[in-house]
């Protein structure tokens, strides 16, 4: 069953503009000519917080009812997605606590505080914050803010594809979207099959943590013990049950991308359109560059859907540029 409808997706819209304005779309001919295609940014790196999660925090908190904003909302996270509930959170007089990793990046730990969130610092890795989150939804009644498991945050995702394809349909011939848990790309397959059904959606993840791409090809969920990579906002370890089914049956494909090729898509667009990127915001651009030859001549939208970089990533971008990689 496909988790959202487009109608979600235009109420989500209503909902989150008056706090989220529209974010550019622009394209940039160096980065065209290295991509070998006319390529779209989407500049979701412009949001609230830096990252298209801000929009869905709004989408999630406005869909609750008065009871269950009073309770609080619990989120786990690496960054972005416990931000964005923040975030809107703050915005919205909700109380937001936010479950993440021990030893996650403390630059979005610093963040998250800034917006409100009460930090609990426990587990391994998302996961095991996820299930941190769980147990406090049990102990004291919190909503369960999930990063993907929630109607209201994929049709959040959404608008910002319902952006793009008002401007570009039918002329995009394809996306090309980073998978952490699928919500961008489900809401943007979603917008497409009512605005422009011809538009093929690829996917793409981290080659240390593709557990979604592995199942989407072995067509049955399966989980990894370990997401160990640069693009923290991608490393989960298993697939998601309102995504994975959209995901099966929409995608044109679904590709995999290592460390380095992350890394260099981040000194690409450092380079071609002068933003800050974060490894998970740079991931659709090193999946369009290794489908380059497949989307050569095409019109290609990506998303630069986040811009939290941490000081160490960045030096290891710009280093990497100045030593002539």
């Amino acid at each position: 069953m496909w988790p959202v409808t487009f109608r979600d997706i235009l109420d989500a819209e209503h909902r989150v503009r008056p706090l989220i304005p529209p974010t550019a779309l622009r394209g940039y001919p160096a980065l065209d000519e290295i991509a070998g295609a006319t390529v779209l940014v989407k500049h979701e790196n412009h949001n609230p917080t830096n990252s298209f999660k801000a929009r869905n925090g709004v989408s999630l908190i406005t869909s609750l009812t008065d009871a269950q904003r009073r309770r609080g909302v619990v989120a786990a996270t690496r960054g972005n997605h416990g931000q964005g509930v923040a975030w809107a959170g703050r915005e919205l007089g909700v109380a937001v606590t936010v479950c993440v990793p021990v030893g996650n990046n403390p630059e979005k730990n610093e963040a998250m505080r800034g917006f409100g969130a009460t930090l609990v610092e426990r587990g391994r890795d998302y996961d095991e914050a996820v299930a941190i989150a769980h147990e406090l939804v049990e102990r004291d009644g919190l909503h369960m803010a999930h990063s993907t498991n929630d109607p209201a945050v994929i049709a959040g995702a959404g608008t910002f594809a319902l952006e793009v394809l008002r401007d570009q349909a039918p002329e995009l011939d394809a996306m090309v979207i980073a998978v952490g848990g699928g919500s961008q790309a489900v809401g943007a397959m979603t917008v497409a099959r009512e605005l422009c059904p011809a538009l093929e959606v690829y996917a793409v993840q981290a080659e240390r943590a593709a557990a979604i791409h592995d199942s989407w090809h072995a067509r049955q969920p399966l989980t990894r013990d370990s997401a160990d990579t640069i693009a923290d906002g991608l490393a989960t370890r298993s697939t998601y049950a309102l995504t994975f089914g959209a995901l099966c049956e929409g995608l044109a494909d679904f590709v995999t991308v290592s460390e380095e090729a992350i890394v260099d898509a981040m000194r690409v667009v450092l380079r071609t359109t002068h933003q800050l990127v974060e490894p998970a915001g740079a991931a659709g651009l090193a999946g369009l560059l290794a489908l380059r030859d497949r989307l050569a001549g095409k019109r290609v939208g990506i998303v630069l859907s986040g811009g939290n970089v941490d000081r160490d990533t960045l030096r290891r971008a710009v280093c990497s540029t100045m030593d002539g990689a």
